[in-house]
């Protein structure tokens, strides 16, 4: 597995539904999708059990703020390069996975730009 999407939520299940959506749309499929939530009593834990488009791996427990969090998503990940994708955020088109990971990506680092 190439590539690992962390999501790191806390009571914005509204947003955490337009993150899931943008990814279960994509035409690539070589990823995981790791969401961290950090307790959340909206709903959240109930959509990512039930959800069509459930994460590889999730859990709801308290943290100590979105960096913990961060490298909870971290410690869970298997890919080789790593997308911090919160609650919120979503990809572009569903060929956006595809566009970044058509080359063959030696970089450390690589970014992008976003839209607002």
């Amino acid at each position: 597995m190439k590539l690992s999407i962390i999501t790191v939520v806390y009571k914005n299940l509204v947003g955490l539904r337009v993150t899931g959506a943008s990814i279960a749309v994509q035409k690539c499929r070589d990823f995981e999708w790791i969401v961290i939530d950090g307790g959340s009593d909206d709903g959240t834990k109930e959509y990512l059990s039930t959800s069509g488009h459930a994460p590889s791996y999730w859990v709801s427990e308290r943290d100590k703020g979105i960096y913990d969090a961060m490298n909870k998503g971290l410690r869970a990940a298997h890919g080789e390069y790593v997308l911090f994708l919160n609650a919120g955020d979503r990809i572009a088109d569903e060929n956006g996975l595809s566009n970044l990971m058509s080359g063959q990506l030696t970089a450390d680092v690589v970014f992008g730009d976003l839209n607002f």
